[in-house]
């Protein structure tokens, strides 16, 4: 659009009127960035706290201090303690920066690809492996602190109805190639997936016994193998 000068038509300079718009772009890029540096060091002091100290011994006060913000940039930036431990389980289940649905996670994904059984169970045990060791600190927190804690207690028992239910759909998936042994049916079969893909059975094998994560996972694929299949 040009302006009017002395009754004549003038051009704007190249550029001109983008100026504001380009920096309040760029004001914007910045502070999204520093949210998520701090959204991030928030998460991970909190993790570190529940894991050394518990989930009733750490406060929003100890978080705030070590991520070095003031209390309310942690209930602005994930929220109040339950969310905050909720959101770090959901991270730890995903393996990303945001939580994903379990059908949508990447090893999901490649064993619905997957037609050999073996290949398949190989895939999630690797996948079994890598969750826990991110989950299973947590989730050892979560299990004392869902006996005293209400909240803590609702999000204990929406895993393990969610793992229940994803199990009887992986089984589900396992069997419908029609290679499982014949005398196991699905139920059977996502029961005996749930209770060695558990953070319990994890930690007593890595944790307690000190079993390599690698060894686990051969273990994993070479048990579920010879319980399954013919």
């Amino acid at each position: 659009m040009s302006d009017v000068v002395n009754g004549r038509h003038t051009a704007p300079e190249p550029g001109a009127g983008d100026t504001g718009r380009e920096t309040r772009r760029y004001d914007s890029t910045r502070r999204r960035a520093a949210a998520a540096q701090t959204r991030s060091r928030v998460l991970a002091t909190a993790r570190e706290l529940f894991m050394a100290n518990g989930y009733a011994a750490t406060t929003i006060a100890d978080i705030a201090r070590g991520a070095g913000v003031v209390a309310d940039t942690v209930y602005a930036t994930v929220g109040r303690k339950p969310a905050l431990f909720r959101e770090l389980i959901e991270l730890a289940l995903s393996g990303t920066d945001e939580p994903v649905p379990g059908a949508q996670r990447e090893y999901a994904v490649r064993m619905r690809a997957e037609p050999d059984v073996r290949s398949k169970l190989a895939i999630y045990a690797e996948a079994v492996t890598a969750i826990q060791s991110r989950l299973a600190p947590l989730f050892l927190v979560l299990r004392e602190a869902a006996a005293v804690d209400p909240d803590l207690r609702e999000l204990w028992d929406e895993i393990t109805l969610r793992r229940a239910t994803n199990m009887r759909a992986l089984a589900a998936d396992l069997a419908s190639g029609g290679q499982l042994r014949a005398d196991l049916g699905v139920d059977e079969v996502a029961d005996v997936i749930w209770t060695m893909n558990s953070s319990e059975y994890y930690a007593m094998l890595v944790f307690d016994r000190e079993w390599q994560p690698e060894r686990f996972t051969s273990w994993l694929h070479d048990a579920w193998c010879r319980l399954l299949l013919p």
